[in-house]
């Protein structure tokens, strides 16, 4: 696919909204290179010698950690290539990208995480641990955001398309979010928030 309006798709949203899922498929479907800030912060961390909670860690006294993170998806910015990025900030960091981000229920954003085996990070014993977990690192990340940056994700006019992914597919959401993107490079209207 074609997408000579804009090269990069930047996804954020709620935990256990499918980001992840989303933009693997839509790499696929692009040919557009995979970019996470949880690769990247694995990658930091192996290079300064921590494992990545440390890194967590250290990130809260050390801007430096911040600084190169951030420094990454300001040069993708300036790349020509075609990126998916996964990031709870490269909206604020790439303006010109489309700007998705992705809403679940809190319940169902549990049971996912719950049901996933790939995510050791994020363990809960019940789902009512896991829903108290969620919103309160969720508001503990924007809180942070707003005051470190001014960027303000809880805004949902920051954003291109806004979408509830509850109950929709990893693939429904890509066909609409390239839906999207397209209708905005053809300059059609569209709903902005599905």
């Amino acid at each position: 696919m074609t997408l000579s309006m804009t090269n990069k798709i930047t996804i954020t949203g709620d935990l256990g909204s499918g980001k992840s899922a989303t933009s693997k498929i839509l790499c696929e479907r692009t040919g557009f290179e995979y970019v996470s800030t949880g690769r990247i912060q694995r990658q930091l961390a192996q290079e300064l010698g921590l494992d990545t909670l440390e890194m967590n860690r250290r990130a809260d006294t050390d801007p430096t950690i911040d600084q190169r993170i951030d420094g990454i998806f300001v040069d993708l910015g300036k790349n020509p290539n075609g990126y998916i990025v996964d990031s709870r900030m490269a909206w604020f960091f790439l303006p010109d990208s489309f700007k998705v981000y992705l809403q679940t229920d809190v319940v169902v954003a549990a049971e996912r995480i719950l049901n996933d085996p790939t995510r050791k990070s994020e363990e809960y014993e019940t789902k009512e641990e896991a829903v108290q977990k969620i919103l309160a690192r969720k508001q503990s990340e924007n809180a942070r955001f707003l005051a470190k940056y001014g960027a303000d994700s809880t805004n949902l006019h920051n954003f291109d398309l806004v979408l509830d992914t509850t109950h929709r597919s990893p693939e429904r959401v890509a066909d609409l979010i390239l839906k999207a993107v397209l209708w905005k490079k053809e300059g059609m209207p569209f709903a902005r928030f599905l």
